[in-house]
């Protein structure tokens, strides 16, 4: 957990949300369709303004997880994490599906001492050990927000939702999509369908083209999106949402959530 003492810090981890994306967070593998089992890939990570360009901040290696289709955990070999750009690689042994995440949950915590602004950041299990119960004037939040790639050896394998936060369960799987086809997907909010969401739809390499041409589009009632690819490449997804106002330790507590995908779209 950090203290800090300076006003304009700790107002800048409270405003801190899953909303504020003009800087997209992305993690790109060398490719998501491969055949057989014993490939290897590279993967990098960044928060940057044009897509899959590394120029702002580096996607942090130690909150990032790659999960083989058994469930283990890959080991992240070769690593690197610069300022604009994380790198690492991974030996895919078996064959099925595999998810590379980038997961933050964290909350986040500001109060009134002796006159003076204080803050604090950390797990949920690390502020809940802190007894927030004398403290004046606390205002709290809690923001979960996870990036992913998915990379499928062979045939595809089911994926599970996590049923935290706000994520994607993949009626169309996410290595199974072609330029010219519908993918199907619904969109989950702790493990429900949740309806209303806009998802932002943006094709790679934006920073050639005079427009971003993003396209958005809204999960219906059932929570369920559709998406006709309009080119073969790689597409990133993003969708954020402030969930209803919930306590903690008889505080109000303002929650958020976001999920950022990079999928490949092959051609037909």
């Amino acid at each position: 957990m950090k203290i800090r003492s300076t006003l304009a810090i700790v107002t800048g981890l409270i405003a801190l949300s899953p909303s504020l994306h003009a800087h997209r967070q992305w993690l790109l593998a060398s490719g998501t369709v491969l055949s057989g089992e014993g490939q290897r890939i590279s993967v990098e990570g960044a928060v940057s303004n044009d897509l899959f360009f590394p120029n702002h901040v580096a996607i942090p290696l130690a909150a990032t997880t790659a999960t083989a289709p058994d469930g283990s955990l890959l080991e992240l070999l070769s690593p690197a994490e610069g300022k604009i750009r994380c790198s690492f690689e991974l030996q895919l042994d078996q064959s099925g599906t595999y998810r590379i995440t980038t997961l933050n949950n964290m909350m986040f915590v500001r109060w009134q001492e002796d006159g003076e602004p204080r803050a604090l950041r950390g797990s949920p299990d690390e502020i809940a050990a802190k007894d927030l119960t004398g403290l004046n004037e606390v205002a709290l939040a809690h923001y979960i927000t996870r990036v992913e790639t998915i990379v499928t050896c062979g045939a595809p394998t089911p994926l599970a939702p996590s049923n935290t936060g706000i994520e994607f369960e993949f009626l169309t799987h996410p290595n199974d999509l072609y330029f010219g086809e519908t993918a199907t997907f619904r969109v989950l909010l702790d493990g429900e369908p949740h309806a209303g969401a806009e998802i932002t739809i943006v094709q790679g390499n934006d920073r050639f083209r005079d427009s971003v041409d993003e396209l958005v589009v809204t999960s219906d009632a059932e929570g369920l999106i559709h998406i006709e690819w309009p080119a073969p490449g790689r597409f990133w997804l993003n969708t954020n949402t402030s969930q209803s106002p919930g306590e903690f330790q008889g505080h109000p507590l303002r929650r958020g959530t976001a999920y950022s995908l990079t999928l490949e779209v092959l051609p037909q």
